[in-house]
């Protein structure tokens, strides 16, 4: 039977305490946190539940063999690492660590002892990021051309990473997830207003194989909140905006290459598609997820989010954080 030591009750950690909970109320064994507060609501909500201020009881306690970590990511590769060495699976949330070197040398500890590995990059459990992935592997959407992602909002600002390593995770593991490859090249532009060195925005262009661009733009310094990812292909153009109330994922025809754009001479082309709708199974993403890191502990399958995937979003990252640092300069991956 699996039992869960989770570390972290801040922002993210009672997310993942409530839907491990919804899976059997028993799964969550010990909350580790180092402020008493968190752990006093934790208690407060899920009696049951053992809670420390000791990461040292969750790695000792031969009744936990599964480790959540949910706390700031420069603190991830220590502890999934002392995780991994007692013997425990181990599910860590964004980003994996935050070297490529870490990441690796994590799933060197994993696969070596036959843990599982997993990272929380939640939209890969998405209706709405699955349901574009078919629409692409299916050929629906024709070539891609480009995609474009904005997340922005007002908060929360982070002091020990900047708004790139904090947001953009998401974005990086979606592209690679719809693309099924890595970008070739990347830069990166960020301005810090805030803090000194942690850059509030950033803009990221990266470039894969077959001339696909992509861009993503990433802010805790805007007045809205703007989740959205415009997909172009050849043949169809995908809106996929995940706080819409009237359609997560929007189709429409490609006019301009529907109509022989190359082949008019008149280059003025009236727009005359609508957005249509796809329909979406009804699934709770983060549900989902810790769903499955149970499934594969019990089954002792390899997770759809493993080491190798946060790996390649760490290795982009870093090459986005050598640009910042080069002033925007291309880094090749």
């Amino acid at each position: 039977m699996v039992k869960i030591g989770v570390v972290g009750a801040g922002y993210w950690g009672p997310n993942l305490i409530r839907d491990f909970s919804k899976i059997d109320q028993h799964l969550v064994h010990t909350v580790c946190d180092r402020i008493d507060s968190r752990l006093t609501l934790i208690k407060e909500k899920y009696p049951h539940v053992q809670v420390t201020t000791e990461y040292s009881d969750i790695l000792k306690n031969p009744e936990i063999n599964a480790v959540v970590i949910a706390i700031e990511p420069r603190f991830h590769y220590a502890l999934a690492m002392e995780a991994l060495k007692a013997g425990k699976h181990l599910f860590v949330e964004k980003p994996l660590a935050v070297t490529t070197k870490e990441c690796q040398e994590l799933i060197n500890t994993a696969e070596g002892s036959n843990l599982v590995l997993m990272v929380g990059h939640i939209f890969e459990y998405n209706s709405a990021v699955r349901k574009i992935r078919e629409l692409i592997s299916d050929g629906a959407l024709g070539d891609i051309y480009y995609i474009h992602a904005e997340r922005l909002d007002l908060g929360t600002v982070k002091a020990d990473v900047n708004a790139m390593w904090n947001i953009a995770p998401h974005d990086v593991s979606i592209l690679i997830y719809w693309l099924q490859k890595e970008p070739i090249t990347i830069s990166a532009k960020g301005y810090s207003y805030l803090q000194k060195n942690i850059q509030d925005m950033v803009s990221m262009d990266l470039e894969f194989a077959g001339g696909i661009h992509a861009k993503i733009d990433v802010s805790w310094l805007d007045p809205r909140k703007i989740r959205t990812m415009t997909i172009i292909g050849s043949k169809k153009m995908v809106v996929y905006d995940e706080l819409s109330r009237d359609g997560k994922v929007k189709l429409r025809t490609n006019d301009l290459c529907a109509e022989g754009f190359q082949q008019r001479k008149d280059k003025y082309i009236k727009k005359t598609a609508e957005f249509t709708s796809a329909e979406l199974k009804e699934v709770e993403p983060l549900f989902e997820e810790c769903s499955h890191f149970i499934e594969c502990i019990a089954n002792g399958k390899k997770p759809l989010t493993d080491g190798r995937n946060g790996l390649r979003v760490v290795k982009v990252l870093e090459a986005a954080q050598k640009s910042l640092e080069k002033g925007g300069n291309r880094v090749f991956l």
